[in-house]
């Protein structure tokens, strides 16, 4: 076993947990779960496993990864961010026991690829493979960024490295859940593309750079996109994925997804945003006031929720 903790938060996952754990046990036993009170069998599956499992009250997932990361019981070199519905190659297992011991003291945080799973079918187009993540850090140094949406570990010292396998994010629910998963995303976006706009919160972020790691390429690339027409950026998008970035070679399980994520929930998104404007204007105040009590969202605080 090497000198690694995995962090997962959960909240009914009976059908992933299992086959996160087992593949992470590949290389540590030492897995930390904190679950937002679900209500199936998770909390017994992971237990049966060998994880160690606290409650805490769902606020926002930063809130949530952040407790983890302050009340993770083992004192390990290294912590790993894991989501429920993923789970590690064995080839990623292996580079890990190889090499985890061997990082140069220098280097405080290690980028994995995610390769993501569809109906089965892995969508490696349309932009979307390899997908580089920083889920492997030193302990002490990263901490969960308190956005809305696309929340990233940010580390606060050192350089980073890319390993060379990948983590598989595989989904076993069905597309009734996945849409309606969505369009709870698609509030939270929302929010995202209006802070840069206004500033709600003026809560720090990684630097937007085209040229700089993924998440500061991906944050660069959200900001330009913000500022394009509503209605007509979903469009460009789902082009340029679809065609440009070869998206249609993903086969007809491929159009379902590059449609769905690329275009469907980034119109819905921009919908949403129209209601916005068009219930509650374009003046700040009047916006977070609508959140406020529409929502029952603070968006000077991502890590708080209000009564409505």
């Amino acid at each position: 076993m090497i000198d690694l903790s995995v962090i997962i938060l959960t909240h009914n996952e009976s059908k992933h947990i299992g086959r996160c754990i087992q593949s992470l046990q590949q290389v540590t036993d030492k897995i930390f779960i904190v679950d937002s009170f679900s209500t199936d069998d998770t909390v017994s599956i992971a237990e049966n496993l060998g994880a160690t499992v606290i409650q805490n009250p769902w606020v926002s997932y930063s809130f949530q990864f952040n407790f983890g990361i302050a009340n993770n019981p083992f004192q390990t070199a290294w912590l790993m961010r894991m989501d429920a519905d993923e789970y590690i190659t064995t080839e990623l297992a292996n580079e890990l026991k190889a090499s985890l011991g061997q990082v140069s003291a220098g280097v405080s945080g290690l980028y994995v690829k995610r390769r993501v799973i569809f109906m089965d079918k892995w969508i490696r187009r349309g932009g979307y493979y390899p997908i580089w993540l920083l889920r492997i850090w030193r302990r002490g140094i990263g901490t969960c960024e308190e956005l809305w949406m696309d929340e990233h570990i940010k580390l606060s010292s050192g350089t980073v490295e890319n390993l060379k396998n990948d983590i598989v994010d595989h989904n076993l629910n069905n597309l009734t859940w996945w849409t309606q998963k969505h369009n709870n995303y698609a509030i939270r976006e929302v929010i995202d593309l209006l802070n840069i706009k206004y500033n709600f919160d003026s809560k720090p972020t990684v630097d937007p750079k085209f040229w700089g790691t993924q998440e500061q390429r991906t944050r660069y690339l959200k900001v330009k996109y913000s500022k394009m027409p509503l209605f007509t950026r979903p469009f460009i998008y789902f082009s340029y994925r679809y065609f440009l970035k070869l998206g249609f070679l993903d086969g007809l399980k491929g159009i379902i997804w590059h449609f769905l994520q690329g275009f469907w929930y980034r119109f819905l998104v921009d919908a949403k945003i129209y209601e916005v404007y068009y219930r509650a204007g374009k003046d700040k105040e009047q916006i977070m006031e609508h959140f406020r009590t529409e929502y029952g969202k603070d968006l000077k605080n991502p890590n708080r929720s209000v009564k409505v």
